[in-house]
């Protein structure tokens, strides 16, 4: 079996709602963000609730996809019936002799030829390792960075927890499976995708001081899309994951990525030259 695994990127997508924009959507919003029966019953005058916290994060999530072909031949038996009980035997043309008829059915010796082809994509939040559909996100424009030297100025990028392995090892037990067959033609996985994606999100807190109540708005900075309920805000969220442990999937986690043991496996190409050039590298200092 022949596994291509191709280099893991990041990119950055643009927003396509600034800080002030989003600040104005707060601010206009600051009569609905308290939600139950204060909203209907005790609704909040405006000056009554100030925004007390505001902030831009980059929210990260995993995009993988993977395809697979396999060719193979399987030889097999097939029977084939008769039309009546009193046939004993069958001539077939192109044989030279004849097929006896057992159980009303003559048995055919012959070769199916098979050829299975898929493609699997999963979106997976770098966070928290929960799928989610962020195909939509993928329409909006987008830069390549350096992920160890990316810059996020004032903004915080929430750690991504999840390694790329994880994600891929989750594509591939869909994508690698063992062929039982006679001859095998072609086995290819193939993973043509491993992207980290980081999407801007602007939170807000809100307080309502008569109440002594506190609320997080956050608004999407791509689509613009409000959502109550959201995260409590700090100003650190944990340790970054540096890109040689963040991008961990290499010829040395080979094992861990196979779905069962007892395949034979060759790495593609894409793999091999990186972890050479990692190694050269470290050889070099």
């Amino acid at each position: 079996m022949e596994l291509g695994i191709v280099e893991e990127k990041v990119y950055l997508l643009r927003e396509q709602l600034s800080m002030d924009q989003a600040r104005e959507r707060a601010w206009d919003a600051k009569g609905d963000v308290f939600g139950g029966l204060n909203k209907f019953i005790f609704r909040p005058k405006g000056e009554d609730v100030q925004i007390t916290l505001s902030q831009k994060r980059y929210e990260p999530f995993w995009h993988v996809v993977s395809r697979s072909e396999y060719i193979y031949d399987s030889r097999r038996k097939f029977q084939v019936p008769v039309s009546s009980l009193m046939v004993e035997r069958v001539t077939l043309e192109g044989f030279e002799s004849d097929f006896p008829v057992e159980k009303q059915s003559i048995t055919l010796n012959g070769v199916e030829h098979f050829r299975e082809e898929a493609n699997k994509e999963v979106f997976v939040d770098a966070a928290t390792g929960e799928p989610r559909d962020f195909k939509s996100d993928l329409q909006y424009p987008r830069e390549e960075i350096n992920f160890a030297e990316f810059d996020p100025g004032q903004a915080i990028v929430v750690p991504p927890e999840i390694r790329a392995s994880y994600v891929v090892r989750q594509v591939l037990g869909e994508t690698m499976k063992a062929v039982q067959a006679d001859v095998i033609h072609k086995e290819e996985v193939e993973v043509t995708t491993i992207d980290l994606y980081l999407k801007p999100v602007y939170a807000f807190e809100y307080f309502w001081a008569a109440k002594d109540k506190r609320a997080v708005v956050e608004f999407d900075g791509l689509t613009g899309e409000m959502r109550t309920g959201g995260k409590a805000i700090h100003e650190e969220l944990g340790r970054i994951l540096t890109p040689e442990v963040l991008f961990d999937v290499g010829t040395d986690a080979v094992d861990l990525l196979l779905p069962g043991g007892g395949i034979a496996l060759k790495v593609g190409r894409a793999v091999v030259a990186r972890q050479k050039q990692q190694q050269d590298g470290n050889d070099r200092r």
